[in-house]
């Protein structure tokens, strides 16, 4: 009687201290066992606007929240972050031009191995094959800027 009590008291317990996969926060990525990283970017992205009449600013296809989540799914995929460990907010400058193309990114603040990062980030942009519909001065294209708040926080840990 007490070997079924005690069976059934670990397999309770056992029961009890379970991880529940749905309460898991699956925005954690883990590179290599080595690092951990989050990316949370920010809504709306800011338009630089263009000295104008009848400015209408750029656009991606799908809206905004479609652009972020692309970007996000390429900056887990194609972000080194072996290379640095980075915290805090960072805002980045897309330009583009006028046929709707990413031409150039920038990124700030400038901090310890920021430049490795910033590299990086150009090549995770450049990797997304899908134009803007660029921004229309007068019913022209031109070429606009667009600013993308983000916050990265990255944790590195030792095996």
């Amino acid at each position: 009687m007490k070997t079924i009590l005690l069976f059934f008291a670990l397999c309770f317990a056992n029961f009890s201290f379970a991880q529940d996969l749905e309460d898991r926060d699956d925005s954690f990525i883990v590179e290599n066992n080595k690092n951990l990283f989050k990316i949370d970017i920010k809504e709306p992205f800011l338009q630089v606007a263009v000295k104008c009449n009848d400015f209408k600013p750029a656009s991606f296809t799908g809206g905004a929240t479609a652009y972020k989540e692309m970007l996000s799914k390429y900056m887990y995929t194609y972000l080194n972050a072996d290379f640095y460990t980075l915290a805090g907010d960072f805002t980045f400058t897309l330009t583009i031009d006028a046929t709707g193309k990413v031409i150039d990114i920038e990124g700030a603040p400038k901090v310890l191995h920021s430049e490795i990062f910033f590299d990086d980030m150009q090549y995770v942009v450049r990797r997304i094959k899908k134009n803007w519909t660029p921004a229309t001065c007068n019913g022209q294209p031109v070429k606009s800027e667009m600013k993308l708040k983000m916050n990265f926080n990255s944790l590195s840990v030792d095996m």
